[in-house]
């Protein structure tokens, strides 16, 4: 039985290697492969001269073209045991009909990714605390700035490394927003000024401040402080100052930065009122104590010393009788 019986076109393929300076070989491997898997079964005879042809050209072809005939024989049933030695490859266990490729090894768990900071912990690793003289310089530049402005440094404020205030407590904050809330339906400022200082532990200039201001964003960054839900904000621009309330353009406005404005920003502004309070105390307080000692050093008597000191004199003897003998 010849080649060309088994595998048509194996005649053609053979007389092109014969030319000179061809390699069919890795070619002839394919094709006698390709030839092979094509049938589900393949007789004896089939099957050696498959195992002759191919045996031989195994060890011929390069390492790209093994790894394709290997990659084919693997997953074909019937794939001759000779064949399957040459290429390294195995049955799992007896009475399997498919072969195998030797099992690749596990590879490493790969590391945990690391977990993503909350911005709580990311609000404890700021730990920059705030000078008194720089917390009164932002919440000055805050006050004194205009609406874009506004909007720049609160949002400046949320990547600084500033160290923010405590978070109020969640028991706390619902208390003073049910509170707030019925201060602005009363159009109550002076107790939605007293309630907010309270809240946020302000003292009633800075909460009057926040309260009263005409453009509105301290007053976002306070509610914000509390985690107001935005539903309750804007019901208190309605009804606080209705002259405020009546500009649906600046209700728009404030509610669409408080929407965009994040707790680590309201805190951190917080952190600034409250620093600028110690800042103004402190400068009241050491201009007073610099008067009361400049006062003090003027308004002291001089000290005369004695003309005999204690001591200095010499001790005079007297009698019992008082005449000194």
């Amino acid at each position: 039985m010849t080649a060309a019986a088994l595998f048509p076109g194996f005649d053609g393929l053979m007389t092109l290697s014969r030319r000179e300076g061809v390699d069919i070989r890795p070619t002839l491997l394919r094709v006698l492969t390709d030839l092979y898997v094509q049938a589900s079964a393949h007789s004896a005879d089939e099957e050696r001269q498959f195992v002759e042809l191919t045996s031989r050209l195994i060890d011929q072809v390069d390492d790209a073209t093994r790894a394709a005939v290997r990659a084919r024989l693997a997953v074909y049933p019937a794939t001759p045991l000779e064949i399957m030695n040459q290429l390294g490859l195995r049955r799992s266990r007896p009475g399997q009909t498919v072969p195998l490729a030797p099992s690749i090894a596990a590879a490493a768990p790969p590391e945990a990714a690391a977990r993503v900071p909350t911005e709580a912990e990311l609000r404890m690793a700021s730990s920059l605390a705030m000078r008194p003289n720089d917390a009164a310089e932002i919440s000055d530049m805050f006050f004194a700035a205009t609406a874009g402005e506004r909007a720049q440094i609160l949002h400046n404020l949320n990547e600084t490394p500033l160290k923010a205030s405590a978070r109020i407590p969640a028991a706390r904050a619902k208390r003073a927003i049910e509170t707030l809330e019925m201060a602005a339906f009363a159009e109550d400022a002076d107790s939605f000024a007293l309630e907010i200082g309270e809240a946020l532990i302000l003292p009633a200039r800075i909460a009057t401040q926040v309260v009263n201001d005409p453009g509105g964003e301290p007053l976002a960054c306070a509610a914000r402080a509390l985690d107001m839900p935005s539903a309750a904000f804007q019901r208190i621009l309605l009804f606080l100052n209705p002259e405020f309330g009546s500009s649906v353009h600046q209700v728009y406005r404030l509610s669409r930065l408080y929407d965009r404005l994040t707790e680590r920003s309201a805190l951190v502004m917080l952190a600034a009122w409250r620093g600028s309070t110690m800042a103004v105390t402190r400068a009241r307080y050491r201009a007073a104590l610099y008067e009361d000692e400049r006062n003090r050093a003027r308004s002291a008597p001089s000290q005369t010393r004695p003309a005999v000191q204690p001591g200095s004199a010499p001790n005079v003897r007297t009698g019992t009788d008082g005449s000194g003998r």
